[in-house]
């Protein structure tokens, strides 16, 4: 029976490793310490694997074949896939036994995820990986979810996927504890007029909904205004699913800060789950 030590939110975007200076110094530094903030509080609970929540951006998928949802059953990740990101390449290790037996788990629970043993990992799980310092030796188990390619799956079939993944974690034996890192959104548009433009109320009314523990009410919110927040918004259906995971735990946001000129509403935080 694995225990799960924490579940995770945090926006990523690849502006934040590649063009660091485009804000002020001391809102950069804020902000990584946030995210450094998080690693420490993340790696106290001691995990024995990490379960990341996140998307691909065209890397793995394409108009030929993007599954709504894709579970990692390799041995180990490369990452990160963009040759422009300015990042170190790394190669995290898989826990291919956890991969695969999530995935059978699903089918059982009538879910239907595709699988993937060559997956590779973009900026989505690597810049908060980055950021907050996690040990690249800690084994991973990414779960892919489809927010770049309409028809996307909704809201709450994602919440419920984190649900799945809340039970299936306390019936396996396989490892003794377990974090989990949603990453994605918030308000952040690209390759759009809109680019640059962040929606904060929709961010600030995100968050307090996510707060209140009201889960029809954030998934509700969720789906009737993400459109007006941009297409990278789509994004919080990772944090719908860690909100699944979290199975009533209150949410905690640690930061939020809207930046611009970083195009993205920069949001962390944390499911009191111990």
């Amino acid at each position: 029976m694995a225990e799960i030590t924490g579940i995770y939110t945090a926006s990523h975007t690849p502006v934040m490793l590649n063009f660091p200076d485009n804000i002020p110094a001391a809102l950069k530094d804020e902000i990584f310490a946030a995210y450094k903030a998080m690693g420490d509080d993340f790696m106290a609970g001691k995990p024995d694997a990490l379960i990341v929540l996140s998307n691909d951006h065209l890397h793995n998928f394409f108009l030929d074949n993007f599954p709504a949802y894709c579970i990692g059953c390799a041995e180990s990740y490369e990452s990160p896939i963009e040759h422009w990101l300015h990042a170190k390449r790394r190669t995290f290790a898989g826990d291919q036994a956890f991969g695969s037996y999530l995935l059978q788990s699903a089918l059982e629970a009538e879910f239907d995820p595709s699988f993937s043993m060559e997956m590779v990992l973009d900026h989505g799980s690597l810049t908060p990986l980055e950021l907050a310092g996690v040990d690249p030796d800690l084994p991973i188990v990414p779960v892919l979810i489809n927010c770049v390619q309409p028809p996307m799956p909704t809201m709450r079939r994602s919440y419920n996927l984190g649900k799945f993944l809340g039970r299936a974690i306390a019936e396996y034996d396989g490892v003794d504890r377990v974090a989990i890192l949603a990453t994605g959104g918030i308000s952040h548009d690209i390759a759009t007029p809109r680019m640059g433009m962040v929606n904060e109320e929709f961010d600030q009314t995100f968050l307090a909904h996510m707060e209140s523990g009201d889960v029809d009410a954030t998934i509700q919110y969720a789906t009737e205004f993400v459109h007006t927040a941009g297409n990278g918004c789509e994004e919080i259906r990772m944090w719908m699913a860690a909100m699944g995971a979290a199975n009533g735990a209150s949410y905690e946001r640690t930061y939020y800060k809207a930046v611009n000129d970083w195009y993205t509403g920069i949001g962390i935080g944390r499911f009191k789950v111990s």
